[in-house]
């Protein structure tokens, strides 16, 4: 899986002119699932994102997490994460899963998010044509792969 993470003083995603999610600060979370991709590498996601030290502290050093900030997430689905541009200008998206394991993995990597944070996470509509709105925080933006976790 890949997850470019985002901070965000405030994001919103919106599917034929309907908002279908939108969260204050938080993280901004976009997830590729790879066809390889298994429950562990989703649930190491999951479990590592709320806790991310991100967020200032009182010394104004990246030192609080989600959970210290009663911060949210909001999640899209993005296939174009596992795009390869090796051969060519033309993305190959062989790596990428399936849209049916990928769809079934974003709903149990949000459902498993979700409970890591203790709230309901916020998403986009897996598969559709999206526009997003995100107010950046720094920019402070974050790229973790669960195949090559020394990113």
């Amino acid at each position: 899986m890949r997850a470019v993470i985002q901070r965000v003083d405030k994001a919103s995603v919106t599917v034929k002119s309907e908002v279908t999610g939108s969260i204050g600060a938080g993280l901004l979370l976009f997830l590729g699932v790879e066809a390889d991709d298994t429950l562990e590498d989703l649930e190491w996601l999951a479990a590592k994102i709320p806790a991310l030290r991100v967020f200032e502290d009182e010394e104004g050093r990246m030192n609080r997490s989600l959970t210290d900030t009663d911060g949210d997430i909001l999640a899209i689905s993005q296939f174009t994460l596992f795009g390869n541009v090796r051969k060519g200008t033309r993305p190959s998206f062989n790596k990428s899963a399936p849209p049916e394991k990928a769809s079934d993995y974003y709903e149990k990597f949000v459902e498993s998010l979700s409970r890591h944070l203790g709230k309901p996470v916020p998403t986009g509509v897996f598969g559709a044509h999206m526009q997003i709105e995100a107010h950046n925080n720094g920019p402070v933006t974050l790229f973790i792969d669960t195949r090559n976790k020394k990113l």
